[in-house]
């Protein structure tokens, strides 16, 4: 195994290549989170000191509504006021590899040249919500690399979608006329989540009426008086038509979010999920180690064959682990 120097020593030279904008340094410390090897408490330990330092803008929306499109055209936007952008496009695994499905996203080819820019995919591996388990600590590599933004794309699962918003600075969802979608929005929760509606392909029937719907059902919202109302942006990014809006609304949602307090409200969450999740995490690995997997069967046995119930079984499954780590 990797002794504890050697980690920090390798993590200590990919870092320092991902500063100066070394693109498979970066790739590299991405991988180690998504991976969960050894180094990445000593890499997290390393980067601490840069968090919060990127905007975080989430993209979320439907199959079908353009995603792809419109980040490709956010990009193209952000680079012209020349700041670096980082994009995470996290994808349902492949049934075959566990990798990501799609790859780099061929069609957001057009920026694989451009040093500014870097553009990962990550697999869900199955984790609900549509981000990957390890979406928090890849942001974290963003920040340290020196990114201004970070946009997050997620794979559209409806419901499950809410999750983007905790990681999110700012959430775009994306929805497109004729698709039913804003009656789908109110059914999936999306109208809680969005900071920022964009009706994409508005050069569609029926861009007007979808515009007007979506702005009803946040009049109907319930927020409060001096709460931030989303606004609804009208684009067409395959031709870039509208994307100007939309980096004006998120300014805006940004300039609010700072000036109400909520920016540090929301990061404060976002740190407390983080730790809870990988707290969490860490109790599950201990609960199915070696002893305590023994342990695990043997309660389930008893409950299974109605010896004991399942609180009492889970209090001596926590006393048994309390006792063994002395926490």
């Amino acid at each position: 195994g990797i002794t504890g120097w050697q980690a920090g020593d390798r993590v200590a030279a990919l870092l320092a290549g991902a500063r100066s904008g070394v693109t498979r340094d970066i790739a590299r410390l991405i991988s180690i989170v998504e991976d969960g090897r050894p180094e990445v408490p000593e890499l997290m330990r390393s980067v601490a000191s840069t968090a919060g330092s990127a905007w975080v803008i989430g993209i979320t929306g439907s199959p079908g509504v353009g995603k792809s499109t419109t980040t490709s055209a956010l990009i193209t936007s952000l680079r012209a006021r020349g700041e670096r952008v980082g994009v995470l496009a996290v994808d349902p695994s492949s049934p075959f590899s566990g990798g990501a499905l799609l790859g780099d996203r061929i069609r957001m080819q057009q920026h694989a040249t451009d040093d500014g820019v870097f553009i990962r995919s990550m697999a869900s591996r199955g984790h609900l919500g549509g981000l990957a388990a390890t979406t928090p600590q890849a942001l974290r590599v963003f920040e340290a690399a020196g990114f201004d933004v970070v946009l997050v794309e997620t794979v559209g699962v409806g419901q499950s979608e809410v999750e983007i918003a905790a990681a999110a600075d700012t959430t775009l969802v994306l929805l497109a006329p004729g698709m039913g979608d804003g009656i789908q929005a109110a059914k999936a929760g999306i109208l809680e989540i969005g900071d920022v509606f964009v009706v994409n392909k508005a050069d569609r029937d029926g861009a007007d009426s979808t515009v007007r719907e979506l702005r009803a059902m946040i009049g109907l919202g319930d927020r409060p008086v001096d709460g931030w109302v989303p606004p609804v942006v009208k684009t067409v990014a395959s031709t870039g038509v509208g994307i100007e809006d939309l980096v004006a609304a998120v300014d805006a949602h940004s300039a609010w979010l700072a000036t109400s307090g909520e920016l540090d409200a929301r990061r404060l969450r976002r740190a407390r999920d983080e730790v809870e999740a990988i707290a969490v995490g860490t109790l599950r690995r201990l609960l199915r180690g070696e002893g305590q997997g023994v342990a695990l069967d043997r309660l389930a046995a008893d409950v299974s064959a109605g010896r004991t119930d399942a609180y009492t079984a889970a209090r001596a499954l926590v006393d048994g682990l309390l006792d063994e780590t002395q926490l």
